[in-house]
């Protein structure tokens, strides 16, 4: 059963994919704030067909952390997941951090470009760091979020990898507030796998680090501790 309806979500992913993606592409004649509102009610839908057909729900701690403005937020990275579930977690538009491939995945990346997305070429080195941060501090201005995954990739639970100073660097530079999320997605919809197991996803929202008067190795390293010790203390999967 478990593979039987991981496989029926898959097929709700492909058929509402191929439904929203052309009538994103067409959004690009709307307002931004229209375009965004329509496109993410497919990362809603999404995470409304993995609830009733492979029983997987999420909570969230800490929404009361949320600001009313854009701020930077460092997000572990475990799963596909967390790129469903942050635009219906957060009231506020997002822009998200992304390898530049992503935008060249027929029908799922075309839709994703009409949002704007802060696309990098990861080995473009120290060129790709200033981007990130010009393009950052653009979406910042417009008020929008934006969503870095420190760790660059998905981390399988119960590993880490080196958190990059992108996002620090960012906030550094443009003042705004960071936001920490934590969560044990990866138990439950986990990297390289076809299997969705049922469970309640915990993510968990910690106060904001204010950027002024820190160095961006300063927030990177407040950043690391504080997601890496939450990581720590999330239940294990359990239906």
């Amino acid at each position: 059963m478990l593979f039987l309806r991981s496989l029926l979500f898959a097929v709700c992913q492909v058929v509402s994919t191929l439904i929203f993606a052309p009538f994103s592409v067409l959004t690009g004649l709307l307002p931004y704030r229209m375009r965004y509102r329509f496109i993410t009610q497919w990362n809603c839908f999404n995470l409304w067909c993995v609830e009733k057909v492979c029983g997987l729900r999420y909570e969230v701690i800490g929404r009361e952390h949320i600001p009313p403005g854009p701020c930077v937020i460092l997000c572990k990275h475990q799963s596909a997941w967390e790129t469903y579930a942050l635009p219906c977690i957060f009231p506020q538009m997002l822009a998200w951090v992304c390898k530049r491939e992503l935008l060249w995945i027929p029908f799922f990346g075309w839709g994703f470009a009409v949002l704007r997305p802060i696309a990098i070429d990861r080995n473009a080195g120290r060129k790709a760091l200033e981007q990130l941060v010009a393009q950052g501090m653009d979406r910042l201005k417009r008020g929008r979020s934006v969503v870095i995954f420190p760790e660059g990739t998905r981390v399988a639970p119960g590993e880490k990898r080196r958190y990059a100073i992108g996002g620090a660097m960012l906030a550094e530079r443009s003042g705004h507030p960071v936001l920490l999320i934590a969560h044990n997605a990866g138990l439950f919809w986990p990297r390289k796998s076809f299997l969705k197991y049922p469970g309640t996803i915990r993510v968990v929202i910690g106060p904001m680090i204010a950027s002024a008067g820190k160095s961006a190795a300063e927030i990177n390293t407040l950043a690391e501790a504080w997601i890496e010790e939450k990581m720590r203390v999330l239940p294990p999967r359990s239906s």
